[in-house]
């Protein structure tokens, strides 16, 4: 537009909500819709290098039951969770944590996720500058069947630290995914798939409550890598992308996004863990400290629980083709994992930079 015969740019862009604009129960339509396709499942490997069988074979995955290679459970959170990233966390200073992440049923190339959240509770920090803002995600598909819903929780900047801040509402969170509502997909037969197809013998029988497995190797992040797997999720938040605005930041500099750290863990634990190659809840998660590029990432997994796997729902009768590991990944940064890392005193050990509960589907014998 102009003004008296001067030329006036206007932002037309959204530049995110702050804080102080978040209200109990307020919803939000996230924008665009995302099909997945081939190129996104092949780009996610590509990024990630996961060798779980069912993500890697189609002739398995057919066998099985799938109508084709299904996409990995992960890929289709992080689009849930990148599509709510220009209304929820466009400002924040960090992704804090996760809880009651139930993944349903298994997505293929062309299907579109519609993802939607609503603000469930609010506290600003005692620093007056930010607060955190609590919000359940839920994406449906072509069908408006539920694909994956979540809870998480975001430290997001006040535009005006002299703002009243909200009264304070936290939502109580169950620590567990119960067992009894872990959903296996119908139709899918897991029985013992071949060894040499999937990577090993291992079956849901091999592991025990307690036994904690190192997975070897690591991975460096490099700045590539972690910003192009960002913006195939559609995560646009600053302090990933912006040197500029990040070097007044907590760390001043970009900081890595959690989930990428989170499929990082998840495809070193093929080393140990080669048949768990089907989520279908994350109990919860904590970032525990930053990661940038040049980090290398190691991961480690604990044993948790064990159980089978209900047929439906309602159903008593369990299924016998596969059973549930309930397992707990850490993940280090520039520490090896041999010595298994973890908390101290009521702390945590200083390299950990991940803590993820979720369950996993095997194969029973």
């Amino acid at each position: 537009m102009t003004i008296g015969g001067k030329g006036v740019t206007a932002v037309k862009a959204s530049t995110g909500n702050f804080f102080e604009d978040f209200a109990l129960r307020q919803r939000f339509v996230h924008a665009p819709p995302r099909t997945l396709t081939v190129g996104d499942a092949a780009l996610y490997k590509a990024i990630y290098g996961a060798r779980f069988a069912l993500q890697s074979s189609e002739p398995l995955a057919c066998a099985m039951g799938h109508k084709t290679t299904p996409f990995d459970d992960l890929l289709v959170f992080h689009m849930a969770f990148g599509a709510s990233v220009g209304d929820i966390s466009l400002n924040a200073v960090a992704n804090l944590g996760y809880a009651q992440v139930r993944l349903g049923k298994p997505l293929y190339p062309g299907a579109t996720l519609s993802t939607s959240s609503e603000v469930i509770g609010l506290k600003e920090n005692s620093d007056g500058k930010t607060g955190t803002v609590y919000v359940r995600t839920e994406a449906l598909d072509g069908m408006d069947d539920e694909v994956v819903s979540f809870v998480r929780w975001v430290m997001v900047r006040k535009r005006d630290a002299a703002s009243p801040p909200p009264q304070t509402t936290v939502p109580e969170l169950q620590s567990v995914v119960s067992p009894a509502s872990l959903v296996a997909p119908d139709g899918i037969d897991f029985k013992s798939p071949p060894p040499h197809e999937v990577g090993g013998a291992l079956t849901w029988e091999d592991y025990e409550i307690g036994e904690k497995i190192d997975h070897i190797d690591g991975t460096t992040i490099e700045d590539a890598e972690h910003m192009m797997a960002t913006r195939l999720y559609h995560n646009t938040a600053r302090v990933h992308f912006n040197q500029f605005s990040e070097k007044q930041g907590r760390f001043g500099k970009r900081i890595v996004y959690g989930g990428h750290v989170i499929s990082i863990a998840r495809a070193l634990s093929y080393n140990g863990l080669p048949t768990a190659f089907s989520i279908c809840a994350i109990n919860g998660g904590r970032h525990v400290g930053p990661v940038f590029a040049g980090d290398t990432i190691f991961a480690w997994t604990e044993i948790l629980d064990k159980t089978t796997v209900p047929k439906a729902s309602g159903l008593i009768m369990d299924r016998h083709d596969c059973g549930a590991l309930r397992l707990r990944t850490v993940a280090t940064k520039n520490l090896p994992c041999g010595d298994f890392p973890d908390r101290k005193d009521g702390a945590y050990n200083e390299n950990v930079v991940l803590d993820l509960d979720y369950w996993a589907i095997l194969p029973r014998r």
